[in-house]
């Protein structure tokens, strides 16, 4: 197992200033710059004093680093530290800075890139804008003040990440210790009680201890594997997903990111009688710790749906003919295409491409997800139709593009757009996807996982689920109508 928290490059480069003595040009007779600055006196903050505003902890970025780094980054968060009291704050803030604009925090992972800008941008994007990033760059370069504590601006709530209309709540069996050491991977197999198809619309975890329980994934196992691979305590041991034949995603969950709920009028069903498959990646913080009962909140559909919702995961795929499937690349060993990641290239990539079904409905897709394990570095998803979509004329669309990958902090993108107008597929259509991976001693993921496994050097890395095997999945929000 790995040990996940990548230690962040520190490579800070401070903004240029302006030169001190940089020529003014006149002004013609009668002119004034009041209307320039607004106050008269050319720095633009309305004092009058010819001054411009410091940046200070209390009045500006204190209530930034609440909003945007609060969730994680507070006591008792499973941040490695705090950025929401001054101390600590201006101790790591040149450090933070550098992971937000080299895109590793907050942990998003997608991008707009020069090949791939989705048409509608993603819900709860959690990035600062390029103004919060501006001011607190300036509150860095002005030697981080903390400012007058008596004038300081109010400091937002942290948002609200419970699903409080909830019906139902299912909780891991016992509590897992979680001691210094490796990461631990754990498959919960939970009974639901559902003696009929259900429909649910909401999903949201509640972790038992918000210091180690790192990500979870939650799937629906209709075919009783799960329960046979689950000792007497109701659990096994699993890493890249639940291993089972055909297991349902319903959720995916990372710290701060807020319910999974469906669009409106979309619910997915869970077959009576099905279990409830909740995968817990635990993270050790270097002193023992407990889950004292991490949870699955459920909320119902309320009446019938008029769309059934599924996160469909489509890739992993090896060749399958008629130019479908795994296609040839660059490090191919023959002339057949091979999913064969070479030991020591730190700029390989995989394709695949996925036509639908014929019998597939027309589908409304409003959320998409990556999905690769510790060599993988970027992710792009697109849509190619057959046609044209009608009423926007969109033929080729890219969904969805991960240049900040990281196994780390999975999620999902739903687009912020009504289910009217996100894009729609087509049967004969096809999905692409394609993978990039760095298999060196430059990533520092495969160097963790290789010391794990006792070796000193990269190994050829396959399709699989194990801990040095990677994978090339895209995960898809979908919803299809089930009203004649």
């Amino acid at each position: 197992m790995l040990r996940l928290n990548r230690r962040l490059s520190i490579g800070f480069a401070l903004l240029a200033l302006a030169p001190a003595c940089a020529e003014v040009p006149s002004t013609a007779e009668g002119d004034s710059t009041d209307t320039e600055s607004g106050d008269g006196d050319g720095d633009g903050d309305g004092d009058g004093e010819g001054l411009a505003q410091e940046t200070t902890w209390h009045q500006h970025i204190a209530p930034l680093m609440m909003e945007k780094c609060g969730q994680c980054h507070r006591a008792d968060g499973i941040g490695p530290f705090t950025l929401v009291d001054y101390d600590a704050a201006a101790s790591w803030a040149p450090l933070a800075l550098e992971a937000v604009e080299s895109g590793q925090m907050p942990p998003w992972g997608a991008d707009e890139t020069e090949e791939c800008v989705p048409r509608h941008p993603f819900k709860d994007d959690p990035r600062l804008t390029d103004d919060q990033l501006a001011l607190f760059a300036d509150w860095i370069i002005d030697g981080t003040p903390e400012g007058d504590p008596a004038t300081a601006a109010p400091i937002p709530e942290l948002a609200s990440i419970k699903l409080d209309d909830a019906d139902l709540r299912l909780t891991i069996p016992g509590d897992i210790e979680v001691k210094p050491g490796a990461d631990q991977f754990w498959c919960f197999v939970l009974d639901p009680g559902f003696t009929e198809t259900t429909f649910i619309d909401a999903t949201q975890v509640v972790a038992g201890n918000d210091k180690v329980v790192h990500h979870v994934l939650v799937y629906v196992d209709e075919s009783g594997q799960a329960e046979q691979l689950a000792g007497d305590d109701g659990r096994y041991e699993c890493f890249g997903g639940p291993g089972l034949g055909q297991p349902t995603l319903i959720s995916a969950w990372a710290p701060g990111v807020p319910p999974n709920r469906m669009p409106e009028q979309v619910a997915m069903n869970v077959a009576a009688g099905a279990k409830v498959v909740v995968n817990v990646h635990y993270h050790p913080t270097g002193v023992d710790e407990v889950d004292t009962g991490t949870s699955l909140d459920i909320r119902f559909s309320k009446g019938a749906p008029l769309y059934l919702g599924q996160l469909a995961l489509i890739g992993n795929f090896g060749a399958l003919g008629g130019g479908m499937g795994l296609q040839p690349g660059p490090n191919d060993s023959g002339s057949a295409a091979e999913f064969r990641i070479p030991a020591g290239v730190d700029d390989h990539t995989e394709t695949m491409i996925f036509a639908l079904p014929d019998q597939v409905p027309d589908l409304k897709i409003f959320s998409t997800g990556t999905h690769m394990h510790y060599v993988g570095t970027d992710m792009l998803i697109g849509l190619d139709r057959l046609e044209p979509e009608e009423g926007t004329g969109i033929k080729q669309e890219c969904l969805v593009q991960t240049p900040h990958y990281s196994f780390e902090w999975q999620r999902g993108y739903a687009f912020d757009a009504p289910l009217s107008e996100v894009p729609t597929a087509k049967a004969g259509d096809y999905l692409y996807m394609r993978c990039k991976y760095n298999n060196s001693m430059s990533n520092p993921f495969v160097v963790e996982a290789l010391a794990d496994q006792g070796l000193d050097a990269p190994i050829d890395v396959f399709l699989g689920e194990e801990t040095l095997d990677e994978m090339c999945l895209g995960v898809f929000g979908i919803a299809f109508s089930i009203v004649p």
